[in-house]
């Protein structure tokens, strides 16, 4: 199976020594997003539901790169600093998957880079 790193400028570059995402075959396995500004690497928001906004917009450029979509997720894993912020990073997650949602996991962090309060990683099948 061939195995690629996927980069692109319309999501955030990568903050350490790591790729956006990897697809290998089919599968794409994607880091994990923080609510940073793909143009000025700025954090985005101080409220958990704009910073989930601006972490699936990430995660749908770096998707889109990779020959995948938001539509071909499989499993994303959540973090949240506080599981306080559930219900609120959930009414914005849903907006993205709706009634098809793929599996998830959701677990409280102690601290996340920059000092995000979501961050979401995934895996997703490739649709080319």
């Amino acid at each position: 199976m061939e195995y690629t790193q996927i980069s692109t400028s319309e999501a955030p570059a990568a903050i350490g020594p790591y790729n956006q995402a990897i697809r290998y075959g089919q599968f794409i396995y994607t880091s994990g997003q923080i609510p940073l500004d793909p143009a000025s690497g700025e954090m985005v928001g101080d409220d958990v539901q704009t910073q989930t906004h601006r972490v699936l917009q990430n995660l749908q450029a770096v998707l889109k790169a990779a020959g995948g979509s938001l539509n071909s997720v499989i499993k994303t894993t959540v973090f949240l600093t506080q599981m306080s912020n559930f219900q609120a990073m959930n009414e914005v997650y849903a907006t993205y998957f709706g009634d098809n949602a793929p599996a998830r996991s959701t677990v409280a962090v102690v601290e996340l880079p920059k000092k995000a309060l979501v961050e979401i990683e995934c895996v997703a099948l490739a649709q080319d």
